[in-house]
């Protein structure tokens, strides 16, 4: 059983005018397992790190994100990924709070020859800001919390299951008591 998320607009709510990106989230034996599938564009060209290894920054670069919140405690991870290997994790906690970056992620990337044209870079949001919140000049931020949407797990990993808490998790709410 998978859950499959189609980004079909740009961050203000504007209709995406190529094929949209696909995120898919799975049960597997260790956890949450992501899927992506998206155009190619190539634009900018690759960030310089080591594909497989975390690299800062890496929302400057083609990425598809996903952002996860606990809405009790505003903490939330970031996850990116790029066509060209690169990753990024963050943990924050409140908006734009980052308290841990760079972790490891087991990332594979499978890349078609495909190449979708643009003329400038794209900002697109499974959520977008609704047209009425938008303001003149504002440009995006995907860390706005207030337009993150539920997503309950539990048809996915059983009506039993129960959110862990990780020990990464657990360290920051010790520091911050």
């Amino acid at each position: 059983m998978k859950m499959e998320f189609a980004i079909k607009h740009t961050w203000d709510g504007l209709p995406v005018n190529h094929e949209p990106a696909t995120i898919w989230l799975k049960s597997d034996n260790v956890g949450l397992l992501m899927e992506v599938s998206a155009p190619f564009f190539n634009d900018p060209p690759a960030p310089l790190g080591e594909p497989g290894k975390p690299f800062g920054r890496l929302w400057d670069y083609e990425v598809v994100e996903a952002f996860f919140l606990n809405d009790r405690t505003g903490q939330y991870l970031e996850v990116e990924v790029c066509p060209h290997g690169q990753h990024l994790l963050l943990l924050l906690s409140g908006r734009r709070g980052v308290w841990k970056e760079e972790l490891p992620l087991e990332f594979e990337v499978t890349r078609m020859k495909t190449k979708w044209e643009g003329e400038e870079r794209k900002y697109e949001a499974l959520y977008p800001v609704p047209q009425h919140e938008l303001q003149e000049g504002q440009k995006p931020d995907f860390h706005r919390l207030e337009f993150f949407e539920d997503l309950n797990l539990k048809g996915l990993m059983g009506e039993d299951w129960k959110q862990p808490e990780s020990d990464i998790w657990k360290s920051l709410n010790n520091e911050m008591d």
